[in-house]
This record gives structure tokens, sequence and C-alpha cells, in this order.
């Protein structure tokens, strides 16, 4: 920014200011007449304050300068037809780094007001907001989802749903959070992640929050109308031999339209008779025993919480494992990631769906000889607590993924298809989730996940 005339000029008047002093201390020394001496003096002080003087307008020109654009002052210009040749060095020196300032500064606002743009264009609620809990951003998106016009601060959400303020409030990195909210148009289900960005002077959380209603309604209705057609296969499985050997009984015992005579019932019909009622018998228990399965599957208790350490939960389960079939011909191995690991749940029911799992696993590798299973227990890459069963049977078939936690689906003759439903049932009522990824001819892993 300074020109190579402005450091000759301080160089020159440098120069001559050590040139007088050197003469005044020669004229005082040598004995010279004293008018010599102070004319010396007086431009040695003349040259000195010019130097001041020099130095202090570009000093004061540098400081507008610099206090023109710490101000943001977008009229700052210098004049161009100046004859001082070394202010108009710095002058236009100044005013290209101004222009570029600026440029930056438009280019900035450019951006600014394209990302502000792109995010009014989300259906996705976003807000951002400091430590002090002001709102330094807030799309339309996420005003319409909270009904609200203006959105200052988030001790505004905490009159419009407590819990969803607290949701986030409390809400971790990464953590995803669901929140039901009433609005005009009925309850909605809020899906809400958050991650933070740190600034010089703040740490600002950025919030989404999205309606995962339609989502949810649809996910729902694929779920009913699957086990709608779990339940029609059974049933009709179950009425259609019924339905058939009530026909042929009745057809044994009528003559065109009138009844058979007592004595025309032979020994045959009588046998025939018996052995239909048998096996109509039999499908009426098969069809009481499926419907004994929908009501365990719709009357799930509530869990009773406590606090207990896993690896005490894990020895329970060793000992429950060796009395499930062929696990004398499977070894069961244990993995704690971390000894101390706690969790808050109801241990008999979190008993229950790692037993169901192990079982499954068994059953799984029955004709593999060198069957593998173990439980792996830590944290996940959320930092959730997690217990994993893994084993190294034939996979889940990619086709079988999405219906294996239907309820009554099975691929084997004498499952009953409920107990990965009533699995996934129970890691819901905790909060969780009953995550399964299989690998064909190599491996399959289910994994509870406790996500409060």
């Amino acid at each position: 920014m300074i020109s190579n005339r402005f450091y000759f000029n301080i160089i020159v008047r440098t120069l001559l200011i050590v040139l007088f002093a050197v003469l005044s201390g020669y004229f005082l020394a040598a004995g010279k007449p004293i008018s010599l001496s102070i004319g010396s003096l007086f431009l040695l002080i003349l040259l000195t304050t010019n130097l001041i003087s020099y130095i202090n307008i570009t000093n004061r020109r540098i400081r507008f300068f610099f206090d023109a654009v710490r101000n943001d002052d977008s009229n700052l210009s210098f004049p161009a037809d100046i004859r001082n040749r070394d202010l108009k060095e710095l002058y236009q020196s100044m005013g290209k780094v101004n222009r570029q300032i600026q440029q930056l500064k438009i280019e900035n606002r450019q951006q600014e007001q394209y990302f502000q743009t792109l995010l009014e264009h989300l259906a996705v609620g976003i807000i951002s907001f400091n430590n002090k809990g002001f709102v330094l951003h807030a799309n339309s998106a996420a005003k319409k989802l909270l009904s609200v016009d203006i959105l200052t601060h988030i001790q505004q959400i905490e009159r419009i749903n407590h819990k969803l303020y607290n949701s986030i409030r409390t809400i971790k990195p990464s953590e995803r959070r669901l929140a039901a909210l009433s609005s005009e148009n009925g309850e909605i289900q809020l899906s809400i992640k958050a991650s933070f960005f740190k600034t010089r002077e703040e740490e600002l959380t950025i919030v989404s929050i999205q309606d995962i209603k339609n989502e949810l309604d649809e996910k729902e209705l694929e779920s009913w109308m699957k086990l709608i057609r779990v339940l029609m296969h059974e049933i009709m499985n179950s009425i259609t031999p019924i339905t058939s050997l009530s026909d042929t009984l009745y057809n044994l015992y009528k003559t065109g339209e009138e009844p058979v005579l007592p004595e025309e019932v032979t020994e045959k019909t009588i046998g025939t008779t018996l052995q239909g009622l048998k096996v109509i018998r039999e499908q009426g228990k098969g069809l009481l025993s499926f419907v004994e399965s929908y009501r365990k599957l719709t009357r799930i208790p509530q869990p009773e919480r406590k606090l207990f350490r896993v690896s005490d939960l894990l020895i329970r389960i060793k000992i429950l494992y060796s009395s499930l079939d062929r696990s004398d011909q499977v070894a069961l191995s244990v993995n704690e990631k971390d000894p101390d690991l706690e969790l808050f749940a109801d241990e008999n029911q979190i008993s229950l769906v790692l037993i169901n799992l192990l079982k499954n696993a068994l059953e799984a590798n029955e004709n593999n000889p060198s069957a593998k299973i173990s439980i792996s227990a830590g944290f996940d890459s959320e930092n959730h607590p997690e217990i994993c069963v893994i084993d190294n049977g034939p996979g889940i078939p990619e086709k079988n993924l999405e219906d294996i936690f239907v309820p009554f689906f099975t691929t084997r003759e004498e499952g009953s298809g409920i107990g990965l439903s009533i699995s996934k049932q129970i890691m819901m009522a905790h909060g969780g989730l009953l995550k399964v990824k299989s690998v064909s001819s190599r491996e399959t892993i289910f994994c509870m996940s406790f996500l409060n």
C-alpha cells in the first residue's frame, strides 16, 4: 500500500536531519559563529517537523481508510486528480484495496442471499440459535410447523410445546428425536436432528425439524396391508381344508336331497367321518393357536425399567442359552467392549429379545457345521448403548429383509412368525431400535440400539 516514493522521501528527510544535526554539532565544537549553529538547529527543527507532519498525513489517510473499512463505509472514495504524487500513489493503492474489499462483500452478500433463498425453499424446517437461545435464522418451513410468524428466541417454543422445547434444548450432535405437536390440522409427528457449528465468537446449534406424519402413515398403512395379507393367508390355509372336509362329510350322509337311513351308514362311513372330524379338530386347534399368537402380539406389557449392568445380563443370557436346543453344538462367545455399560430398561424383556435372537441364530445355523454365534455389547457410532447378536450362517435373503418384522411372516414350517415382531415392539417400547444387517453366506447381525 505504501509507495516507493514515500520511502524515498522518508530516507531523504532523515538523511537531511542527520546532516544538519552533524553540522550543528560541528559548528558548536569548532567555535564557528553562533549564527551558523542557530541556523543549522533551526533547519533541523524544520526538517524534523516536516518529517513528522509528512508521516502523520500518511498515517491519517491510512487510519481513515481502515476506519471506513471497519465501519463498512461503502461510499469510501479517494481523489484521483491530486497533485501530491506521494498521496496520489497512496490513494490509488487504497482505492484498489477498497474495491477488492467491496467486491468480496458483494460476493459474500450474494452468497448469503443464495443460501437464505435455498433455506426458504426447503420443506424441512431449519432453526439456528446461539448458546443464549437467540434465534439467528428460522426459515419459513420451521415457522409454519411451529405456527409462528416471528421466531426470535427458542423460549417461544416452550409456550408452543414444552416437550418439543426440551428435545431441542437437550439434543446432542447427530442425534435424532421424535416429538408430537398439535396443530390446526391435528397432531403431527416431528423428526428433530441437530448439528453444532463453532464461530470465533460463539457456538451455534443448527436444528432441522421435519414433519414425518405422512411418511409414518404410509409405513403404517403398508404394515397393515402386509399384516392383513399374512392373516388372510394363514386363515385361508386353515379354513379351506375345514370347508372341504365339511362338504365331504355332509355328502356322506345325504342321498340327493334326503338324509341317508341309519341302516345305510357303514363302518367305512363312520371311519371316514371320524378321520375327517379329527382333521377338522386339528385345523381348529391350529387356528386357535394362531389367534392366541396374535393376542400375545397385541398385549405386550409396558416395560418396568430399572438400572442394571449389561455384564450381569450377559451372564444370565449365557445360562439361558445353554438350555436351548443344539446350544451344546454351537459355542456362544461374548465381547464386552465396555464392562461398565449400564442400561435403564426392563431386564426381563431385554432378556426375552436376546434369547429370541439367539434361538433364531441357532435355527438358521442348523445345517452349518462350523457355526459361530457371538454377542457384542458397547456403544454404536452415535454413542448409543448397543447389544448385537452375530452369526456366520447363510444370511437372510434380501427380498425377505423388509418382511422379517411383519407379524406371522416366517420361512420355517414350524415357526410362528411373531418372535421378531414382539422383539421389535419391545425395543420400540424402550424408545430404541432393532436393526438387522445380513450378508449372504457370510453373517447376519441383529442389533438392539437404545436411543433413550
